[in-house]
């Protein structure tokens, strides 16, 4: 039986319900309809003109806050996408991305789940000491318990920095629940940057983000375009004005040092026989752009695209055009969002089927097909 008694002096019709009081030991021993119910309850106390956003509990990693964008009862006629930000930032970074302009159409045919990693939703209180912070392997493994919450049958990744790499490792360990990869400045090796962000890292001990963390953060998140004539002043200063403002703004640096050194401390991620297909994407002015070039050189050509944007360092932000571009040209690959005509090619539509049979995915020509008793299910078209 499902006891709402499991928080710690809470009751159903509590204000405060932080998902990091609940004890880990009791939360284990639920089995997986009462950590539903559970998550079902918390989302009902969630103000409405909060939602849609859920609090998802999962085995190991806790309690995970989840934003939805578009309508999931759609789902069967849309492509659904999973993303997951980057350090120093939240789901708001995904959201601004697929609210630009670039992104309306492939928005109007789909269905889009933020995640939050643990502590990092708006004005979220300092993690306990006592909650020990996953690993990156161990996040990407529980976002299956996200789609299993929702309902989902399989989904797009989207990830930027570490997002992409928790995204990758969900990809390898869950294949047949994602279709398909985008990977923003994936980095697979631990030994890319390690030295330099330890040696900055290290200093970083109040409980405040001092100026060195913050210059790295902001290197971590626009790389050698700071330094660069390639971006107008004006436009560098707005962007770092703004990147500056979400960091002391309603993010929680406590957490997101909890965040950063589970970056530090990640094993070399293994994407070699990766069965989803991988879009990875960088711009010259990346700090990451050498790594993800030798990542590619090291993968399946058959399985694997990528996107190198010149003059840019943050791809999502400053050029997006073309990464929805290539993400539309990728999903189509994979089935989806065939009613868009790729990019420079008119539309032309069957009079026999309307634009809502054209959304439809088109499970048959996914190239994830290892049995037909492992493939997601087919639609009917």
């Amino acid at each position: 039986m499902f006891r709402p008694t499991l928080f710690r002096g809470l009751s159903v019709d509590s204000a405060d319900l932080s998902g990091y009081e609940l004890d880990r030991s009791r939360r284990a021993s639920l089995s997986a309809e009462q950590r539903r119910k559970l998550s079902l309850l918390r989302t009902s106390s969630i103000p409405s003109r909060l939602k849609p956003k859920y609090v998802v509990s999962t085995d190991r990693s806790g309690d995970i806050h989840v934003h939805v964008q578009g309508d999931l009862t759609q789902q069967d006629k849309r492509c659904v996408f999973l993303t997951v930000h980057d350090l120093g930032t939240n789901h708001s970074s995904m959201v601004d991305f697929v609210n630009s302009p670039a992104m309306s159409e492939i928005k109007e045919r789909s269905c889009f789940i933020h995640i939050d990693v643990p502590g990092h939703e708006e004005n979220s209180p300092d993690l306990p000491d006592s909650y020990q912070f996953p690993s990156l392997q161990t996040l990407g493994e529980d976002l299956v318990t996200v789609l299993d919450f929702l309902h989902i049958r399989y989904a797009v990744g989207i990830g930027e920095g570490a997002g992409a790499n928790i995204l990758a490792r969900c990809g390898l360990a869950h294949p047949r629940r994602l279709l398909g990869l985008v990977l923003v400045n994936c980095t697979a090796s631990t030994s890319s940057v390690a030295d330099a962000f330890r040696s900055r890292f290290s200093r970083w001990r109040g409980a405040d983000i001092s100026q060195s963390e913050e210059d790295f953060l902001i290197y971590h998140k626009f790389g050698h375009q700071i330094s660069s004539d390639s971006c107008e002043p004006n436009e560098k200063d707005r962007m770092l004005a703004e990147y500056r403002s979400r960091l002391r703004g309603n993010l929680n640096p406590h957490n997101i040092k909890l965040f950063v050194r589970a970056f530090i401390n990640r094993k070399d991620l293994l994407l070699k026989g990766c069965r989803p297909d991988i879009l990875l994407i960088t711009g010259t002015l990346s700090p990451y752009s050498s790594v993800i070039e030798k990542l590619y050189k090291e993968l399946d050509r058959d399985r694997v695209t990528i996107l190198k944007v010149e003059k840019v360092g943050d791809v999502l932000a400053e050029a997006p055009a073309k990464v929805a571009q290539s993400l539309l040209l990728f999903c189509q690959g994979q089935g989806q969002l065939t009613s868009l005509p790729p990019p420079g090619v008119e539309r032309r539509m069957s009079r026999a089927m309307s634009m809502e049979e054209y959304d439809k995915p088109n499970i048959r020509r996914l190239s994830l097909t290892p049995s037909v008793a492992d493939s997601p299910p087919h639609t009917k078209l």
